[in-house]
């Protein structure tokens, strides 16, 4: 009888103790990884009138700018003093194109720094980041 007490004790124990373990990996975890901005820059070219215009927009809000719906879901700076990199994950849709195959012109990373690593590619606009802050 007294074995079973100490065999149930043990496996309470090993539960607690292997959540406990859990929840301290996980807020290290959670800490070490970068805090999204709240809201994004953008710098849209029209190059048709060659006019260019700045946007700022929350994360997480979708705009229309002329034809394009934009929206910025993530928006990050490094956390580098010598040459700080932001970063965005941008989605650009094109409201004139009806090609349900092709949902958005533009899903993927963006850099400020270097656009032309991941070039927003549309024959009307050119849309690019200047910079994520709160």
């Amino acid at each position: 009888m007294l074995l079973k007490k100490n065999i149930k004790a043990g496996k309470i124990n090993y539960l607690l103790l292997t959540v406990l373990i859990t929840f301290i990996i996980n807020n290290v975890f959670a800490n070490s990884l970068p805090k999204s901005e709240t809201t994004a820059e953008l710098s849209v070219l029209d190059k048709v009138s060659s006019k260019n215009t700045n946007i700022k927009l929350q994360v997480g809000e979708e705009i229309s700018f002329q034809n394009l719906r934009i929206k910025i879901l993530k928006c990050y700076n490094s956390e580098f003093d010598d040459d700080p990199e932001v970063t965005a994950y941008m989605q650009v849709k094109d409201k004139t194109m009806n090609d349900n195959d092709k949902v958005f012109v533009f899903n993927d990373w963006t850099f400020a720094s270097s656009p032309s690593i991941k070039p927003f590619d549309h024959p009307v606009y050119d849309v690019w980041l200047k910079k994520c802050y709160s």
